[in-house]
């Protein structure tokens, strides 16, 4: 069974639903990541319980 599960929000930047890849082995992460869209880098918060995410969030680099 893998760990990674696949999450969607919203850019910070230009608004669209990108999908990103959480690794539900660790409870709490903090990542950056570029879009896939407008290629500006989000920092991507993530919390997981029980194998899966329970909540995943992205903010500009300057908030």
């Amino acid at each position: 069974m893998s760990a990674l599960r696949t999450a969607s929000l919203q850019c910070p930047y230009c608004w669209e639903r990108i999908e990103v890849v959480v690794d539900c082995s660790l409870e709490e992460q903090e990542y950056i990541e570029d879009c896939s869209v407008c290629c500006r880098p989000i920092v991507i918060s993530a919390i997981t319980a029980d194998g899966e995410v329970v909540n995943v969030e992205g903010r500009s680099e300057d908030d």
